[in-house]
């Protein structure tokens, strides 16, 4: 059996308030979860270290880094972000970087990797948005790029949200290229503008998605020829989610998680996956749909 590098840490939930839209527990209740199933034996658990001010400096201001680090973040930014402040929070988002940095690195010597968090693709440069500090999927390939890992770098951004805050900061780097498949009428309403944007109308239902996205990963094969693949497998196309307005079934995300991953196999493309978005008053419930990720790649490897 393939053993596959699962990376995630104690000290990534953070507090918020009783009726958050954000579930403060769902790192660590997808980690109950996934221990629950028969391929959990399959997994070797990795824990990241934090990255430092200077790393993040890749993709961050530098002032807009010290604020999350000290907690002088204005009230305005406070709003944008739909976090309070925290010293949690600020350790956390250093965190997750690393993170999906190191379920890279992993990826690239195992062929694929798992990430039980990361997918904060609302982060700009300058600005925390929509629940997301740090950009961790821009920050990554950034210093995989720098670090000469790899020359060139897809991301396939399924979340139902745009990445705006990746396409932004990323606009300019021709040796990575951004593809957002997201519902057109949601968040953000200001969108940013991807190497390849792909707007989904409302109540999209499983069959008419996975049709769309077979002709979208083969346009992203068109455009680059990537030496990895990093992968935003958010839940909140799920047609339950509190804040989706798409309509996939449980089913419809693993066929849509597998196509992804099977693709690239196919391809001898290394996968480095995150989670993304997922909204539920219901935390059982929402750790099963991030659990889907975890069940399609090892259906696909083992």
């Amino acid at each position: 059996m393939k053993k596959i590098s699962w990376i995630t840490h104690s000290q990534y939930d953070i507090p918020l308030p009783k009726n958050h839209k954000f579930t403060s527990s769902k790192f660590s209740d997808l980690y109950k979860e996934l221990k629950t199933k028969d391929f959990y034996k399959n997994a070797v658990i990795l824990r990241p270290d934090k990255a430092s001010v200077n790393e993040l400096e890749i993709v961050h201001d530098n002032e807009y880094i010290l604020k999350v680090q000290n907690g002088t973040l204005s009230e305005k930014e406070i709003r944008r972000l739909g976090f309070n402040w925290s010293e949690i929070l600020s350790n956390r988002s250093f965190l997750a970087v690393n993170g999906t940095l190191l379920t890279c690195k992993e990826a690239l010597k195992n062929n694929i990797a798992c990430h039980l968090g990361g997918g904060t693709h609302h982060a700009h440069k300058s600005f925390g948005s929509g629940y997301c500090v740090f950009n961790d999927i821009a920050y990554s390939s950034r210093k995989l790029i720098k670090e000469n890992y790899v020359k060139k770098i897809l991301i396939i951004d399924l979340d139902v949200h745009q990445g705006d805050g990746t396409a932004a900061i990323l606009s300019k780097d021709r040796e990575i290229f951004t593809c957002s498949v997201h519902c057109k009428n949601n968040f953000p309403f200001r969108k940013s503008k991807s190497d390849l944007d792909v707007e989904l109308d409302n109540g999209l239902n499983d069959h008419e998605y996975l049709n769309i996205l077979r002709q979208t990963l083969k346009k992203c094969m068109d455009k680059i020829t990537p030496d990895i693949v990093i992968y935003d497998a958010g839940v909140d196309v799920h047609k339950n989610d509190k804040l989706g307005n798409l309509s996939l079934t449980s089913k419809g995300i693993l066929e849509r998680d597998k196509l992804v991953i099977s693709f690239f196999k196919n391809k001898f493309i290394p996968v480095a996956t995150v989670i993304g978005g997922g909204y539920s008053d219901n935390k059982i419930e929402l750790a099963k749909r991030h659990s889907i990720i975890f069940q399609a790649v090892d259906e696909i490897f083992n």
